[in-house]
């Protein structure tokens, strides 16, 4: 339903609506919701550039929200990156000219319920209805986790502390 690149914008988001204010360093980010850090850093730039996301260099430095989770909505997030914006719908069957009701295409009629359901939905969830808390535990990877878990048993190995 989305692409990559919204689904990963949505990631960063929730990971950083999580925080409780602090920064995140980009490569922590990057690492926490499992997205290759290049393509997380363009993806953030676009984020900043819509005013969601804010920057601070040196020490404490990172990425954090600039607005409140429940002032962002999914498609606030979604329209940045796909084909589709509340104003104008996209066509279903990808056709470049105009898909509305006086100009349908030949999908039009039996997807429009779903498409104006899925358009409700991005205009009325907030990043805080899908973010989830700190303490959540499918926020945490299962790669991070099994790293975590290994530098444990490495350090465990080599006479070293768990």
């Amino acid at each position: 339903m989305l692409s990559t690149t919204s689904q990963y914008a949505l990631r960063a988001l929730c990971h950083l609506a999580r925080q409780s204010g602090g920064a995140v360093l980009g490569r922590d980010l990057a690492q926490s919701v499992e997205i290759p850090a290049n393509y997380l850093s363009k993806v953030l730039l676009t984020l900043r550039n819509a005013g969601m996301v804010e920057t601070t260099r040196g020490s404490g430095g990172g990425y954090r929200l600039r607005k409140s989770p429940q002032e962002i909505h999914l498609m606030d997030v979604v329209e940045l990156f796909e084909e589709i914006s509340r104003t104008k719908p996209a066509c279903f069957l990808g056709r470049t000219r105009a898909c509305s009701e006086t100009t349908p295409c030949t999908a039009h009629s039996s997807l429009r319920g779903l498409l104006a359901a899925y358009l409700a939905f991005l205009t009325s969830t907030s990043l805080s209805a899908i973010a989830g808390g700190p303490g959540d535990v499918w926020a945490i990877s299962s790669a991070v986790a099994a790293r975590t878990g290994r530098q444990k048993e490495q350090r465990t190995d080599h006479g070293g502390k768990a």
